[in-house]
């Protein structure tokens, strides 16, 4: 029998279909970038239904990642077959890592000429974007891509979350469909309770307690959970390698500063503690090699994370796996352990001094500077890798959901995150703070940002050069002051580029004027993008 739309005699087909399910997730906002096999899934688009179009692919899943990660749901991306999603792969590979749920579609040439290699021809299309995602298809009938999307959906939004990809052939659209359902299904499970009494007798019974948090903390609306856990055993909290989140408040007496990506300095850091716990995080992430014990000799390592696969790899301690919340809940509902005193608190940076006459100003002054006229719940985007420890003393975070970056290391990520966390908070002030080399990497979200008259801030380091392999060179043997060839990043117009795309800019040199230009530039109600010369 032939289906029907609801509301008319019009043939039900998988377009309607997609449409229907979409409205039912709420997923009503579609970020791509479109090619000729994408159009039909775009003919009589509804108006309940927005496109945000982003210039490149790797622009587009930038985009739906900061808007997923803002509002905790999965985001829908559309993208062009073969090519497509490889100029996409990059932001693909940091929505895995940032365990961001996002439903990626790309299209596919008409299944009756895939025998012939058509151009455009997306081979293997289910296979290309793996292992960086969770789950990927090519329905095998035109009639189940709906199912395959709600799949797919499921998929993205289960713990630990993440990005999926069905590729859809061009002709499937008009095909006859039926309506799909959307089903009440949990994605949060609960830790295994005997092992969550493990952690809490071992906390119970520590003399000196540490906690290592991770993105997961603040991406599963755990923050309060764990600051009360914190304050309940007067735990040190330390901030995981690499993590793209802000999961406890930088201001708070408990907190201890942020652990680097080397074996043997986390080992250091954490000496003297005899139990540490690592809440939503994988402790060992390191980006160098390093030998030696993985915690410090005498130390007790226990895990709580939501993703298994970090609990199979991690080379020492016990591990309960499930939501993070839930399981820092069922902690906080033991009996209460006998009283701690405070540890000692973690001493604070010096404060920035302007620069001396005909020198360049300090990223150091300028992150105080913008610290303190931005409002301490405005929302900050940060790709800015070679000044991460600088922005960690001098642009402290004190609340939930105002801080993102990448988990991944790969660059593109946080430009076009930035306008993705904007549109999903239009009531927050979002400020974008990237270097000049990451900017490159994804500079056409500024076009996004202009047409959507979105008023994000884009603070631009430019320090003229990849900084960050500059300083890693010495890891691998450079001597000081040995040229390190293809990181030097001259004569760039960053002003000139934001205006090419409508966006307004200002170039600051003078340490004194920054404040003002600022102020103003948080206050416009437009993007603008701040250049700041900095040594």
């Amino acid at each position: 029998m032939q289906e029907t739309h609801p509301q008319n005699s019009a043939p039900f087909t998988v377009r309607h279909a997609v449409i229907d399910l979409l409205r039912q997730l709420g997923m009503t906002q579609i970020f791509g970038n479109p090619g000729s096999t994408e159009l039909p899934l775009f003919r009589d688009y509804p108006e309940d239904f927005s496109y945000v179009l982003g210039l490149q692919e790797a622009v587009v899943v930038g985009m739906a990642d900061g808007y997923a990660q803002a509002t905790r749901r999965a985001s829908f991306v559309n993208l062009h077959s073969a090519a497509g999603v490889g100029h996409a792969m990059a932001n693909i590979f940091t929505a895995f890592k940032n365990r961001t749920p996002m439903v990626i579609t790309a299209g596919q040439q008409a299944r009756s000429i895939l025998q012939f290699d058509p151009f455009l021809h997306s081979n293997q299309a289910a296979e290309l974007p793996k292992p960086y995602v969770k789950w990927s298809c090519e329905p095998a009938r035109a009639e189940d891509v709906p199912q395959a999307l709600a799949r797919a959906y499921y998929i993205a939004m289960q713990e630990p979350r993440g990005p999926v990809l069905v590729s859809i052939p061009a002709d499937d659209w008009d095909h006859l469909a039926e309506p799909i359902q959307v089903r009440e299904v949990g994605f949060e499970s609960r830790p295994d309770p005997r092992v969550l009494a493990l952690i809490g007798a071992a906390l119970d019974g520590a003399r000196t307690p540490a906690l290592v948090v991770g993105a997961a903390v603040d991406r599963g609306a755990a923050w309060d959970a764990v600051v009360a856990l914190a304050e309940r055993h007067q735990a040190r909290v330390f901030v995981a390698p690499m993590s793209g989140r802000c999961s406890f408040p930088e201001n708070h007496p408990l907190f201890a500063g942020f652990l680097p990506a080397m074996r043997e300095r986390i080992v250091q850091l954490l000496g003297g503690h005899d139990v540490v716990l690592a809440v939503g995080a994988a402790t060992f992430t390191y980006h160098v090699e390093g030998q030696g014990p993985h915690i410090p000799e005498g130390s007790a390592l226990y895990q709580l994370i939501e993703d298994p696969a970090i609990a199979a790899w991690s080379p020492v301690g016990t591990a309960a796996i499930g939501n993070i919340r839930l399981g820092v809940q069922e902690l906080l509902a033991r009996p209460a352990p006998a009283a701690r005193a405070e540890p000692a608190r973690r001493a604070q940076p010096p404060r920035a001094q302007p620069p001396e006459a005909g020198q360049r100003m300090s990223v150091a002054w300028a992150m105080q500077t913008l610290a303190e006229v931005r409002d301490p719940r405005s929302i900050i985007v940060e790709e800015a890798p070679s000044s991460r420890s600088t922005i960690q003393a001098y642009l402290p975070i004190f609340h939930s959901a105002t801080f993102y970056t990448m988990c991944s290391g790969g660059l593109g990520h946080s430009m076009p995150a930035a306008v993705g966390v904007a549109l999903a908070e239009p009531a927050k002030k979002v400020i974008a703070v990237i270097g000049d080399g990451s900017s490159m990497y994804a500079i056409q979200a500024l076009w996004s940002a202009a047409q959507l008259r979105l008023p994000i801030t884009f603070v631009i380091l430019k320090n003229r050069r990849y900084a960050a392999l500059q300083e890693f060179a010495k890891v691998f043997g450079y001597r000081d002051g040995e040229k390190v060839e293809g990181t030097e990043l001259p004569d760039i117009d960053f002003v000139g580029l934001a205006k090419a795309q409508g966006c307004d800019g200002v170039h600051v040199e003078d340490a004194l004027q920054l404040r003002a230009v600022l102020e103003s530039a948080i206050a416009a109600p437009r993007p603008i993008l701040v250049e700041v010369e900095v040594a």
